[in-house]
Order: structure tokens, then sequence, then C-alpha cells
């Protein structure tokens, strides 16, 4: 199908001759995005109890939508609204019944939140994706590329029906919806993709790669490295090129690709291209533009209206909640270099809904940002307010410096003869010596935390160390059922997922 490569080449080298790095008036498309979603579900229960159609009559209606319709984090929003739909109702917080749920996983709790996923929201998903594969046409490539296998690392497409809708992942709601002429580039095909257990897809797709020739691959960091390693041991090759010679783009997101990198290199043969990009099961919110630059550029004119709470203690409680009277600014008037818990409505009926991320912006010309961390990996027991870039940052420098091959960690805040304590969890590859550990890590700490250093001769009195494998953590995340696809432990444990950690490290006896 040489033809269609070269038409598909075509097409996309056209549309990137119109990518721009300059949004014009951002104000104005922004309020056209809240207008239009406002006028799609002004009569659904959500739109009449908030009454959208007086918010679009009025002269400021953002300051109107923000005055009249309060914050929801996902608790508030799923109990009052989101829940009716699973006992069959229609048009609640947007138009029609919605017949899909997102299982998310942003944290390795029990249960996962259920998210709404409408048409429009997978039209939407569907566009920034294309969009974003645009930006392929700055990389030198042959037509041929453009007819060979994509292999997508995701969810079960296999979806639970309950009550009236169906749930599952995101990456299976959409994979179960993808255009027709895709499906002879997609991999690993309708029958693997449907497997619900992630080491049997993991051994089917091992089976299946030597008669693929993957040339893109998406997929969580973790999962992409494990089935790499799985190949290469399985074939007795050197390395992943020897099985798909011509793989050039890797797709990421969810999670920092910075510890896995080193290691993914090593499976690698020659270089490739790494392609972040921030898409949650609530929306494709972002992507990498310019290829070797770590941010990432916001989408719009896509059916999501943003908005920005700056993540500090005017508008958040010590616990990560946020305050009524906190108070949010929009896309034009952010600024560079300040943490932003991200809010967002979207035509999947999400409103004025608190994702649970933060962001921080690199660039207002450009719109671009780097995720900071969770709302709910903020740790600050006495003052430290240690987010989790710093953390991420500093574990980072620790296992380089160390050699530790650390991928995954967790931290907890516990009391400490009357005072407090941090008690890290650390995964590695190699002998270490936890006393090291310690040290380079309280030292790295204080030097990217000011708050964190003066604690540290306060109230926060000790810094403990755990050792385990970077397996433990995959272990853990199995033993709850969340293994593979968009599934990432969670850097800060607290309270009764805390308590579940431990009693599994103690109970598979796991030690330094």
């Amino acid at each position: 199908m040489p033809f269609i490569g070269k038409i598909l080449k075509n097409i996309v080298t056209l549309r990137g001759k119109y990518l721009t790095y300059t949004i014009k008036d951002v104000d104005r498309s922004q309020q056209n995005t809240l207008r239009s979603l406002l006028r799609k579900a002004a009569d659904t229960s959500f739109g009449k109890k908030y009454e959208f159609e007086r918010i679009l009559q009025s002269s400021d209606m953002v300051r109107e939508y923000q005055e009249k319709v309060p914050f929801f984090d996902y608790d508030s929003i799923y109990n009052e609204w989101w829940h009716r739909s699973f006992q069959g109702e229609s048009n609640i917080c947007w138009p029609g019944r919605i017949k899909y749920f997102a299982l998310s996983s942003g944290t390795s709790g029990a249960s996962s939140k259920r998210i709404p996923v409408t048409r429009d929201m997978l039209m939407s998903i569907r566009r920034a994706g294309l969009r974003h594969m645009v930006t392929l046409s700055r990389l030198d490539i042959p037509e041929n590329f453009f007819v060979k296998d994509i292999l997508l690392l995701g969810g079960s497409t296999y979806l639970n029906k309950i009550g009236h809708v169906q749930e599952g992942d995101l990456s299976g709601i959409m994979t179960g919806n993808l255009p027709q002429w895709i499906n002879s580039f997609y991999k690993p095909g309708a029958e693997i993709a449907k497997e619900k257990d992630w080491n049997q897809k993991l051994e089917q797709m091992t089976l299946s790669a030597k008669d693929w020739d993957v040339v893109i691959i998406a997929g969580v960091p973790a999962w992409v490295q494990i089935l790499f390693e799985r190949i290469i041991e399985h074939y007795k090759v050197d390395n992943i090129h020897d099985i798909w010679p011509n793989l050039l783009v890797y797709a990421h997101g969810g999670v920092s690709l910075e510890p896995y990198k080193n290691t993914l290199n090593k499976l690698l043969g020659k270089d490739i291209y790494y392609m972040e990009t921030y898409l949650a099961s609530e929306g494709f919110l972002a992507y990498q533009l310019e290829w070797g630059d770590a941010d990432m550029q916001m989408v719009l004119k896509n059916g999501i209206f943003y908005e920005f709470i700056p993540f500090d203690e005017n508008n958040f409680t010590a616990d990560g909640r946020v305050k009524q009277d906190a108070k949010a600014v929009t896309l034009d008037k952010v600024e560079v270099g300040i943490d932003y818990a991200l809010v967002i409505s979207t035509n999947a009926g999400t409103w004025r809904y608190l994702i649970g991320d933060t962001v921080r912006f690199t660039s207002k010309q450009k719109y671009e940002i780097v995720i900071t961390g969770r709302i709910s990996g903020f740790l600050s027991l006495c003052g430290e307010h240690l987010s989790e870039a710093n953390m991420n940052e500093a574990v980072k420098r620790v296992s380089e410096k160390l050699n530790l091959g650390t991928k995954e960690f967790t931290v907890a805040g516990i009391k400490y003869d009357n005072l407090f304590a941090h008690h890290w969890y650390i995964g590695v590859e190699n002998a270490v010596d936890t006393k090291n550990i310690k040290e380079e890590l309280d030292k790295t700490l204080k030097e990217l935390n000011d708050d964190y250093a003066t604690e540290r001769s306060a109230a926060l009195k000790e810094v403990i160390i755990t050792v385990l494998p970077n397996k433990v953590f995959y272990d853990y995340m199995d033993y709850l059922g969340k293994s593979g696809g968009q599934n990432k432990f969670p850097r800060v444990l607290k309270n009764d997922k805390l308590n579940q950690w431990e009693s599994f490290v103690n109970k598979m006896a796991y030690n330094d």
C-alpha cells in the first residue's frame, strides 16, 4: 500500500505547514469554547440548576460562570451528578445518555474513579491525537512509515456492563471506537486487546511481536519497558530494534519518563523520538509540540475550557482540598513559573472539575506547560510544602549519583516522637547503603526546597528509608488488580492506602 503512505504523508506535511507556535487571542478562543459548552448543556439537569441560560446572557459570561458554579472534586460531582447515569438517567450533565465511563487510576487506591466519556469527548480526543500526529511533519521519515504498525499498549477493550453504562480503561474505550481506516495499522489487534489479564496480554504480544513492523508505540513507561525486556529475552536478541527495525517514535504520558529513560535507551538499537502527551481520562489536554522539548502545548478549540487555581495555602487546605472561596484565573491570565491546580469544564459534562494535577507554565506565548504533580501528592505535615516535582527531581538526582536504578518510589508523612518524619520507600536495582541514600536525599531536598530545609531543623525530625526491589511496586499493583494500562503508583501514600501498602510489604516479607 505505498500509495496510501504517500497520501498520508502528504496530508501530514500539508497540515504541518499550518502549525503555529503563536496562539492568537486565547481569551476569545476560550470564551467561545465555554459559550459552546454552556449552550449545549443548558437543558441538562446541571445546566438548569446553575442557570446556564442566564450565564449566557451575562455581559461577563466567564465571571458569571465562576460565581454561579462551584468547584467540584471527583467525590462531589460523582455523588451528586454522575452516578445517576448508572440508573439510566439522561441529560444529567451533558445532553443524552452517557454510554461509557472510564476507570481512572491516578493512584493505586482500591477503587477507581468513574469518569464520563461522551461521543463528543471521543471526537475531541481523536482530533487532538491527529493534531499531534501532524508534528511528525517535522521529522525526515519515509513514506512507508505511514503504512506500518502502531502499537497501543493500553488497557483491555473489554468493558463491564454496570447498570445502564459500560466501564473500562479509557484506552480500551478509545481502541474500541477507532475509525475503520486505522484498523489495518493498529496493534495488538482486537483479540489481544480484549485480554484483561495483563501478564497474559504481554505474553500474547511477545509471541506476536515478530509478525509486526512497529514504528510507533504508545503506553506507560514501566509497561513498555517490561514488554521490551520480554521480547528481547524471548527471541534472544540484543535489542528491540532487532525485532522492530523501523521503530521511531515512543508516545508516553501519565508519569515522568526520566526514571525509565536510561533503561529504555539500553533496550534500543538506535535513537528514537520521545513524544510526551497529556491524555487523561477527562480529555486530551496537551502535547509536546517541539521534538526534544519536554514542554507541552495546551490543546485549544477542542471542547475544553480551562481554569487555574494557584496551588498555595490561600486556595488549598493542608490536606490538599480546594477552598470554595479559592480564586481561579483563566488561560490568558496565567503566569510563568507558578504551580496551578488544573480545573476543566468539558464536553463530557465535567464542570469546574479539579482533575487532580498541578501544572506550571513555561511559556505564555506558546501556552506550554509541564506537569508538576498531583494535588494529593503534595506533602506538608508541618510546613515543608514538598511537591511531587521536588520528590521526582530529588530521587532522580540521588538515583543517578548512587547508581540505584530507581524507577518507582513513594513517601508517607508519619508521626515521630510527637513531631513528624518522612518515610520513603525507594525501588532499587542494585545493592545500596540506606545511610547514603538518606543523607543524599535529605541534602538534595534541602537544596530544592527552602521550606523543607527549615522544617528539617524544626518539626520534621527524621527521614526514614526503606529500599525495595522495583519489582515490589509492580507486584503491589498486580495485587490490587491494577497492572498495566494507564495505572501508576502514587508518589504519596496516606491513611488507608498507606496501611494497605505497609501490610502488603510486611506480609510478603520484603526487606532492605
